[in-house]
């Protein structure tokens, strides 16, 4: 694991001296070369000092180093506009090494540490190369929603260490049942998916974020939260047991009124933004289920989501570039301007609602088996839910597609085919890895 963290360290000067498609070659042969890293035969795997990985997080390094070089790719204008592009290119490589040691630390408080770090960089590209004004609030937002909950967070790991004299992964098998140091223990990832209550973070950073800062955020970073979860459900079973049907019901209730609100949005990145909202929901849902079931589907769907997810924003973008507005109301009728690009646009909106055969389908099909295990009653909002995805997924794709073309709309240019190129790189990943549905169902 050393080796990669290393070529990560390396690729820091290139940020100085060299054009950019040099670091995103450099990101998209490192997310190759990890691929072949994968192994299946042992817990944990490529173990170095205090870095390894298993299964899950190998999938979410993966799912970063994909998504980083997406990025730079997405990011054209800025380093066309040379808009502090070295900059930029020093904190993507920054973000991704903090995900990177995040993802692979097999201790808590190194874990906790990256976690930490990793919403600096995101709040950089949040103010410094956000849209609006209003990016100062967004980003405020992001930080104190964040570091509120997290020194909670802090103490309860200080309390561990001094009660188990431990804090890797590996031996953190101890019951702990203290409903207080559950909350200041979870509380900071239920922030980061973000749950419904502790999610008006979400939209408002996303909104005034640039591509790549609403891409690393759909992407990667709310994944953070689900990756905390799943690592520590196992030191909170028994207090599990007696609370943890409050959190699921938090979680489908509020992805019910988050679907209804994503009808009732007039910007498409603000919709999407929402939509995210809703589909952590059914994976928070699933965690806290405590069975296998509920685990494996909330790894496909984080996956899943990450991928259609950021590739929505990428089109948000493309369709901003051309018109200058985020709005519904002025994006209309965009099938008679580029139609090549409103194919994707329905692939993207199609595997949104999970279609077959996008991942989104694996990942709900399992997060639903999870959750009718745990009660029968949750079938009512799993309904729901999975109705309005559809429904706001729709809406999205025929409003924007079909309609008047807008008559204030005086020049338009045709797709590029860097911006084909990175929205198949996210698509077909995201409908190819149902091939290998078996990596994650291999241990249900």
């Amino acid at each position: 694991m050393m080796k990669f963290f290393f070529m990560l360290l390396m690729l820091i000067p290139l940020c100085f001296i060299s054009e950019f498609w040099l670091v995103q070659i450099m990101f998209f042969i490192m997310s190759f070369l990890f691929l072949l890293n994968i192994s299946m035969n042992y817990l944990w795997v490529n173990i170095s000092y205090f870095l390894g990985n298993d299964m899950l997080s190998f999938s979410l390094i993966m799912l970063s180093f994909w998504i980083c070089s997406l990025m730079i790719l997405a990011s054209e204008k800025i380093f066309k506009l040379n808009n502090f592009s070295n900059l930029f290119l020093f904190i993507m490589v920054n973000l991704m090494l903090a995900l990177y040691l995040a993802f692979s630390s097999m201790n808590l408080f190194i874990f906790y540490l990256f976690f930490e770090i990793s919403l600096i960089p995101t709040f950089i590209l949040i103010i410094g190369w956000g849209y609006q004004p209003e990016r100062i609030e967004a980003g405020i937002y992001l930080l104190f929603y964040t570091l509120l909950v997290s020194l909670p967070m802090m103490i309860s790991i200080f309390y561990y260490y001094e009660k188990f004299f431990s804090l890797d992964f590996y031996f953190m098998k101890n019951d702990l049942n203290n409903f207080f140091i559950y909350l200041c223990m979870n509380f900071v990832f239920f922030v980061k998916m973000p749950m419904f209550f502790v999610h008006l973070w979400l939209p408002k950073a996303h909104v005034e974020a640039p591509v790549a800062g609403s891409m690393i955020l759909a992407g990667i970073m709310l994944k953070l939260g689900g990756y905390g979860l799943l690592r520590l459900m196992n030191l909170f079973l028994t207090i599990g047991m007696k609370f943890n049907f409050i959190f699921i019901i938090i979680s489908l209730v509020g992805g019910f009124f988050i679907s209804l609100l994503c009808l009732r949005q007039s910007d498409i990145k603000s919709l999407i933004a929402y939509s995210s909202v809703a589909h952590m929901g059914l994976v928070l849902g699933g965690i806290m289920t405590l069975n296998i079931w509920g685990f494996w589907g909330a790894l496909v769907m984080m996956l899943a989501h990450g991928l259609c997810s950021s590739g929505l924003f990428c089109l948000a973008n493309i369709t901003y570039e051309r018109m200058l507005s985020r709005s519904l109301y002025l994006n209309k009728g965009l099938m008679n301007m580029f139609p090549s690009l409103s194919l994707w646009w329905f692939l993207f909106s199609a595997s949104n609602m999970a279609a077959p055969p996008s991942l989104n389908l694996l990942g709900e099909i399992i997060l639903i088996n999870s959750l009718v295990s745990y009660s029968k009653f949750l079938m009512i909002f799993l309904v729901l839910i999975s109705f309005f995805s559809a429904a706001y997924s729709l809406f999205l794709y025929a409003y924007s597609q079909h309609g008047t073309v807008y008559s204030g709309m005086y020049s338009m240019y045709s797709g590029s085919f860097r911006e084909y190129l990175l929205l198949f790189l996210h698509w077909f990943p995201l409908n190819l890895l149902v091939l290998k549905s078996e990596y994650f169902t291999l241990w249900i």
